[in-house]
């Protein structure tokens, strides 16, 4: 062994994280479960097309969501129940293509798994074969739960969704914070338990309060991943185009913008079109002759 090479304890420690240890293959569940005993926490972003997929993979990102959020911020649906099954198995197939090391998690979206967990599992397998995803993400805590037994059975790694489901806005009446109040939060620790009873590697917190947040965290032995839920789950989730600052107008409360592409793009529209009513582009380097 040379002087520049890693030692074995060397090697050991630099694989022992989601960030940098894995590089020769999928992030899978067994690393997001190592992630939680070891208390490191981890990042997971939308994503719903190869290329911005791939920016994410390239950056680090352990685990990269297709949401169903894709109805909003790229299909032009007001909310997400209008996404089919046939979109999002191209969205996810899109997203498979153009990564390498994350982990691709496809929501199951509305309509796909309620009716029977005989659906969920004909749907789940879509994602999987058509697709290509390593695992699938469902709405709902005990009522899902036995849909989640069904797909875990079958080999299909499951992510579960409590808290806020925003699928069921209309039962809602909008996107309000779940779990306040004794009554509430004791039903979101019986959806949090069953979901991991039922063999969910891992469970989404949305707009939940932080203190129970960090209640669910403590007490189950797999991650959580909040939005919208404080700063002591396993792990965070945002919607990337609300990350990067593509979203028009207001954004959840929740959501910190790192960039702010929407100003950007936006120049660089308004500085072509410039350029062509003047004349200036195409110019004589991008002209052939």
């Amino acid at each position: 062994m040379n002087a520049s090479s890693p030692s074995p304890a060397q090697n050991q420690a630099s694989t022992a994280t989601l960030y940098g240890g894995v590089t020769n293959r999928r992030i899978t569940v067994r690393d997001l479960a190592s992630a939680k005993q070891r208390g490191e926490k981890w990042s997971m972003l939308t994503a719903y097309d190869a290329l911005t997929a791939g920016v994410f993979d390239e950056a680090g990102i352990p685990v990269l969501l297709v949401g169903d959020s894709a109805g909003n911020c790229h299909l032009g649906y007001e909310t997400t129940v209008p996404v089919t099954m046939d979109q999002m198995v191209m969205l996810s197939a899109a997203v498979v293509r153009g990564t390498k090391r994350s982990m691709i998690v496809a929501d199951l979206p509305f309509g796909s798994y309620q009716e029977s967990p005989a659906q969920a599992m004909h749907n789940a397998a879509r994602l999987m074969k058509e697709a290509g995803v390593g695992a699938v993400k469902l709405e709902g805590g005990e009522r899902s739960a036995r849909s989640i037994e069904l797909l875990v059975e079958a080999g299909i790694p499951v992510m579960a969704h409590i808290g806020l489901t925003p699928q069921s806005v209309h039962a809602l009446g909008g996107y309000p914070v779940q779990g306040r109040g004794d009554e509430a939060a004791h039903q979101l620790l019986r959806d949090a338990k069953a979901v991991q009873q039922a063999g969910a590697f891992a469970v989404v917190l949305e707009a939940v309060p932080a203190e129970l947040a960090a209640q669910v965290t403590e007490q189950l032995a797999i991650p959580t991943v909040g939005i919208g839920g404080g700063r002591d789950t396993d792990a965070q989730v945002l919607v990337w185009t609300d990350m990067a600052g593509m979203t028009a107008g207001r954004v959840p409360k929740f959501v910190k913008q790192y960039a702010n592409l929407r100003a950007v793009l936006g120049d660089a529209a308004r500085a072509f079109a410039e350029d062509v009513r003047g004349g200036a582009f195409p110019a004589e380097e991008h002209t052939f002759h």
